[in-house]
């Protein structure tokens, strides 16, 4: 058992290989396949032992991919070494429960037939991500789906979108596995899923129609990205200095959109002085252009709400009938605080650490496009906006910005880029993105990056996107009934499946009454 337990912890290391910066989309297959095949060559393992060998691919999954979350927690939240390293230990762990979950319930009602096993360990895998993705607001980052922005599995996306290509991805990795499953197989059995499987890979994005949306024109966009450290962003010391670095660069922007990133401007809006904001709408206050700036709105009521707003001509000064847009997904302990864990969060000393949530969803109009906001983590969660990609007012372009300097440059960027590039491919849009630090990029509809700036320099990108309209088929029922059908479809083959495992094992004993 030791040997399968560091086998196990190995593979979940080398499955974050597979996502950005490496992007290896076929070593997720291959690494996954390697669990599978060591969970699945004794047929007499049980679950609890399947499920812990699940439980180390996932530590080593995430402890590999979310290192990065140590930074914050000690570089720039105070906390004492073994202390961070100890929290994004213990969050590894969590989020290694749900592989362990999946193993143990694909361990638990396996029937030794390769093509039905194959079929159940692409239900429990992806009732597993599903569930990352949605229980205790949802955290579903590194996603196995999105190692294939790149590759065959990425032209499923404007069908199927992540958790359906991750699915499709662990019927692979299985069929692979199965093949070569071991003593005891019948000879030939595995290779027939393994064949299917193939020609879904292979000729899948040659049978797939492709092509939904169609172009609005184009808009040239002014990505500022300040380079503002973490540890001065909130400096009253260094505040003037920093808004006059941010308003000269939106001064100096050629773009018809100007975009900074999110909460570039560190206060609260009554708090930031109003010959500021004019000095910012006169940047853009010729006609045909606007900007989307960073700042935070509500009080200490209400609560204050992360937020974009929106300048343009005849809007240079905030009132009632500017635009704006409120975060609505916030994530956990950086911007809301789960119960039981204010202690935790108040050690590191966040500024507004416990936000309120936005409510606006309608696009902000500059000429013939539809500009449709997301901050920073909300780009994580394509069901929380599907409808953007709908309907007559739907968006054009999508418009991410972000503040990922809490984490350093390794690693987090592109990662944080790559799930960008998938909400390209699923709904045949392009993203632009404003950071502070990176990655500061523009991603056209079919998900790849055309202009990028350097992590950690201050800079603008001046680049141009195209706009464009249309649904895809994911995009049409997503926003019409959600990941239900995921969830339908994942739990009809498992409970399938365990009803045929209660039946086949009762049958014998059935039999000799």
């Amino acid at each position: 058992m030791r040997w399968r337990a560091g086998l196990a912890l190995a593979l979940g290391v080398l499955h974050t290989a597979a996502f950005a910066p490496v992007e290896a989309w076929w070593l997720q297959i291959v690494a996954l396949a390697g669990l599978v095949w060591v969970v699945g060559r004794d047929p007499a393992l049980p679950a609890r032992r399947a499920a812990l060998l699940g439980g180390l691919f996932g530590l080593g999954w995430f402890a590999a991919g979310l290192w990065w979350l140590f930074i914050s927690m000690h570089r720039y939240g105070g906390l004492p070494a073994p202390l961070a390293a100890g929290a994004v230990g213990l969050l590894a762990l969590f989020l290694a429960l749900y592989p362990a979950a999946a193993l143990a319930a694909w361990a638990r009602w396996r029937s030794g037939r390769p093509a039905l096993d194959v079929a159940l360990f692409a239900a429990c895998w992806g009732l597993a991500e599903l569930a990352r993705a949605a229980f205790f607001t949802g955290f579903p980052w590194i996603a196995s789906g999105y190692a294939h922005t790149t590759g065959p599995l990425a032209a499923w996306a404007p069908w199927i979108g992540v958790y359906g290509i991750l699915a499709l991805a662990a019927a692979a990795s299985g069929a692979l596995a199965l093949a070569w499953r071991g003593p005891g197989a019948r000879p030939g059995a595995g290779w027939r899923p393994l064949a299917v499987v193939a020609v879904l890979l292979v000729l899948g994005p040659w049978l797939l129609p492709q092509g939904f949306s169609s172009p609005t024109g184009r808009l040239t966009v002014s990505l500022v990205q300040p380079n503002i450290a973490q540890d001065l962003k909130f400096d009253a010391a260094r505040m003037d200095a920093n808004l006059d670095a941010l308003a000269r660069a939106v001064e100096g922007a050629r773009g018809q959109l100007v975009v900074t990133p999110e909460s570039v401007v560190p206060l609260p809006l009554p708090a930031v002085p109003p010959d500021y904001w004019a000095r910012l709408g006169q940047a853009v206050a010729a006609p045909g252009r606007a900007a989307l700036v960073g700042v935070f709105l509500g009080d200490d009521r209400t609560g204050y709400v992360n937020s974009m707003v929106g300048l343009s001509a005849g809007r240079t000064v905030p009132d009632d009938s500017f635009y704006r847009y409120g975060k609505r997904h916030l994530l956990p302990f950086g911007e809301f605080i789960p119960p039981g864990f204010h202690w935790f969060v108040k050690a590191m000393a966040i500024p507004l650490d416990d936000q309120a949530r936005g409510s606006t969803t309608a696009p902000m109009h500059l000429g013939a496009q539809r500009l449709r906001p997301l901050i920073c983590y909300e780009d994580l969660f394509g069901e929380d906006f599907a409808d953007s990609a709908v309907g007559p007012d739907s968006a054009t372009v999508y418009v991410n910005a972000s503040n990922l300097a809490w984490f350093g440059p390794d690693m987090v960027q592109d990662q944080h880029l790559q799930f960008s590039r998938m909400r390209a491919l699923e709904f045949e849009r392009p993203v632009v993105r404003s950071t502070n630090t990176g990655a500061t990029a523009v991603v056209d509809h079919r998900g790849r990056v055309t202009a990028r700036l350097p992590a950690e320099v201050a800079a603008t990108l001046e680049a141009e996107v195209e706009g464009r309209q249309g649904a895809t088929p994911y995009a049409r029922w997503l926003a019409a009934v959600g990941l239900a059908p995921l969830w339908a479809l994942g739990l009809a083959v498992v409970v399938a499946m365990a009803w045929r495992r209660r039946t086949a094992a009762a049958g014998p004993a059935g039999g000799g009454r």
